[in-house]
This record gives C-alpha cells, structure tokens and sequence, in this order.
C-alpha cells in the first residue's frame, strides 16, 4: 500500500506526538520492512496538505494531532484528512480532545464512574487562603494541556498557601490559562500501552514508571526526568497488574480510543489506582519512548511489531473501504450490462 507519515513542526512542544523526525524515520524504516510504499511528509502550509490529498495516500499515519498555523485556526490533521475521505491512523478529532485537555478527560472518566484523582483549575488570585481551595494539601500543579512533562517539576508539589500561589503564577504566566491542580497521589506510577486490533483483540502492556528520587525522598515524573530519560520502567512485579490492566482498559474504552493510545495512572498511599491522563498520539522514540518500551517490557514486542500492531486496525478500514468500493463498481458494471441489453 501506498502510506505518508504525516508531521508538522512544533517547536513549543505544546501537544504530544511521535516525537521528532528521527522517530518518524524509524517507524518510516519499519513500514518499509513490511513491504509497503512508504514516504514522510513534514507539513508547515494548507498547500502541503492539499497536495497529499492529490496524491491519494491509502494511508495517512498522523505523528502529530494538528499543523499549528499563525493567523487561522490550527488545522487538525485528522479532522482535515476525514473531511478529503483518506484512512487516517489514530483516533478522530472528537476523541483527541481527550488527549489535549487534561480536564475534560478526568470530567468525561469521572461521570463514568472511572477513578481519577481529585482536582480543580486555578488561576492566580482566585483563591484568597487555604480555608477556600477545594481540599487540602498537599497538592500538585501541572499546565492543562502541556506534554512530556512541561511545567513539572519538584516545586509541582505544594504543601502550603504560599507554595501553591508562587507556583500557580509561575505556571500561569508561562501557559496563559488556568492550571490544572490535582490531589497528591504518593503511590506508584504506571504506563499502559493498549493496541486495538481491526479485530477488536486488544494488547495491553502495563509498566511500572520509576522517577529518580529528588527533593524530599519526592520522585516527580517531570521535565528533566523525561529530557534526559532519567527514570526507569520496569515490569510490574506485584499483584497490582491485574488493577492497573482493568483501569486502563477501562479509560481507553470510554474515552472511545481508536487503534492504540497510552494510559497513565498512579496509585495514593492506599494503594487505589486512579487514572492520571491519556496520550493517543504516543512518543515512538526507538529506544526510549514509553509507548514501544511498554510493549517491549511486559510482553517481549518489537519495535517493528508494534508499529505492524499499530497499522493492523487502521489497514484493516483501509481493505475495507476497498472492498466495499469493488462491490460498488461490480453493481454499477452489472446495471450498466443490464441496461445495456435492453
């Protein structure tokens, strides 16, 4: 089959990805290796889109959720790529809104039923004392939308009013918007990476994610533990897997994710997992990116494999959309005999 990798620079960091182009040549490297047409595309303009969609791609495999653009509105990729009718990888538009705002995902999961740890958005001089904020410290502080563990790190974690009001504007004039504040959960901390097969079989692969320790005897996964790749994964060695494989499944289906997607959880003190937030376009960094690490480590999976895994689902509509338009010409071709006979 003929597949672009489709990306678009981003040098704000701002939403997650594949990663960079080094990332999309591996997975660029390892289309090829199953035999298919396969070219990357890097898109800074509406005429660059418009020339894919002249090319007619069976396949685009979207490394980025959207173009940003300067005057005009960011163009979402897979918003743009259904309206020209081409397979896109990867969830819809709708469900990416998941994955770049923090909150509606813990809003959607909590009406669910889905546990996610307590929060509320803040913005500087909102709240005038302790005795407002919605519930006690200690508490954690983290942008909204912000990937790869932007805007974290140990100051995250507030025990105080003055702690929680210097790192909320500290936040609040990088970001310019409100800040996301959840309830401390000091246990453990755990990726999942989930693929869905056309088939609807899934393969889930929990890790265990382990940050160096820091200030305080604290490990925050934050943004100098996931630069420099800092923290280990690891298998998980207790009886939680079982816990944290239904949470994440749980998450993944009722945010209605397409194809694969990583879930990222933690436990309290207690023990009880809670769902943290969702990434549906994961890091594919071979070597380090947590997505292919995952599969690797609980479930012995390749690189060239997961990317195979990861193309079964949306390939699969790719053939079926064939099929169906060979049905259609087949019914076209036999009234036009038929009336032809007449």
């Amino acid at each position: 089959m003929r597949i672009e990798i489709i990306t678009s620079p981003n040098n704000e960091l701002k939403e997650t990805g594949f990663g960079s182009l080094l990332a999309c040549t591996n997975i660029l490297e390892s289309i090829e290796r199953m035999g298919h047409i396969v070219t990357l595309t890097v898109c800074t303009s509406l005429n660059d889109l418009d020339d894919i969609v002249k090319r007619k791609p069976d396949l685009v495999v979207l490394a980025a959720k959207y173009m940003p653009m300067k005057i005009v509105d960011d163009v979402w990729f897979s918003e743009y790529f259904a309206r020209n009718k081409i397979t896109f990888s990867g969830s819809n538009r709708e469900t990416l809104k998941y994955d770049s705002d923090k909150v509606l995902a813990k809003s959607h999961l909590n009406n669910a039923g889905i546990r996610t740890a307590k929060y509320f958005t803040a913005i500087p001089g909102q709240y005038q004392s302790e005795a407002d904020l919605p519930f006690l410290f200690p508490l954690f502080l983290k942008p909204i939308d912000a990937a790869n563990g932007n805007g974290i790190d140990d100051l995250s974690f507030v025990k105080n009013f003055v702690e929680f009001e210097a790192k909320l504007l500290s936040l609040h004039d990088l970001y310019k918007s409100p800040i996301l504040v959840e309830e401390y959960l000091g246990g453990r901390e755990y990726t999942v990476a989930i693929i869905k097969a056309y088939n609807g079989e899934m393969i889930i692969s929990a890790i265990e994610v382990v940050a160096p320790e820091s200030t305080g005897g604290l490990r925050i996964l934050g943004e100098k533990v996931k630069k420099f790749d800092t923290e280990n994964l690891q298998k998980i060695e207790t009886n939680n897997i079982e816990n944290v494989k239904e949470l994440a499944v749980a998450a993944f289906c009722s945010l209605g994710i397409r194809g694969f997607g990583r879930i990222d959880l933690k436990m309290n003190d207690s023990g009880q997992c809670f769902f943290m937030e969702a990434n549906l376009v994961p890091g594919m960094n071979l070597g380090s990116s947590y997505f292919p690490r995952a599969c690797e480590i609980a479930n012995e999976i390749s690189y060239d494999e997961v990317v195979h895994l990861m193309l079964d689902e949306c390939l699969g509509r790719v053939i079926f959309k064939k099929e169906l338009r060979d049905i259609a010409l087949c019914k076209a071709k036999s009234l036009r005999q038929s009336s032809a006979a007449f």
